[in-house]
Parts: C-alpha cells; sequence; structure tokens
C-alpha cells in the first residue's frame, strides 16, 4: 500500500513546479489569417501578453497562413487566429482573439 505524500509535501512539489514555469523557455507559433481585423487584435494581445508574462524567455512565430498553407496543413489549423504552445510541453492551442492567454502560459485549462 503507497503511503499518500502529506500536504506540506505537496506544496512543496508544486512550488517547485510552478518554479520551473518561471523560468522555462517558451516557443509560441501564431497562425493568423492575412490582414483580418481578428489577426492583427491576436498579434498585438499575443506579444503584449508575452511581454507582460514572459519577458526575454519566449520566442514567437507569427505564420500567415494565406502564405504558407501547407504550414497551416501540415499543423491541422483550421481555424485562424490559432496560438500552438510547443514548449514547455504540454502542447497547446488556443484559438480566437488571444485574450485567454494568460492562463494558457500557466498550464491552465482554456
Amino acid at each position: 500500500m503507497r503511503k499518500q505524500a502529506s500536504a506540506p509535501r505537496k506544496l512543496a512539489g508544486f512550488a517547485a513546479a510552478t518554479a520551473n514555469l518561471d523560468n522555462a523557455h517558451y516557443v509560441l507559433q501564431l497562425y493568423v489569417a492575412g490582414t483580418t481585423g481578428s489577426s492583427g487584435r491576436a498579434i498585438v494581445n499575443t506579444r503584449k501578453l508575452c511581454e507582460e508574462h514572459l519577458q526575454g524567455r519566449y520566442d514567437l512565430e507569427v505564420v500567415d497562413i494565406s502564405q504558407r498553407p501547407a504550414l497551416a496543413a501540415e499543423n491541422q489549423i483550421i481555424a485562424a487566429p490559432t496560438l500552438i504552445k510547443l514548449l514547455p510541453l504540454p502542447a497547446r492551442r488556443l484559438i480566437g482573439s488571444m485574450s485567454m492567454v494568460p492562463s494558457f502560459f500557466q498550464g491552465g485549462e482554456c
């Protein structure tokens, strides 16, 4: 029978995991469709949130699916704008204006 970890031990593990995320380098891809209003808002929102929450710890690639349709197909992009967090794992996808990006960065459910 396995003994369950005590509450302080669980909290210490959570704090260590959070500290690792605080120092993690993020690799992001933002897929947009041309120069539409929603694409522009997504780019502005994503860059702003990256600077606020990940300053100096991210790489952001903006991909225009009208210019690179093969890449969009390869990555199974079915709507734009779509933000993909490749690293740190787990990979996550967010579709829309990127107004919920902070929880996305922290690994929360979107």
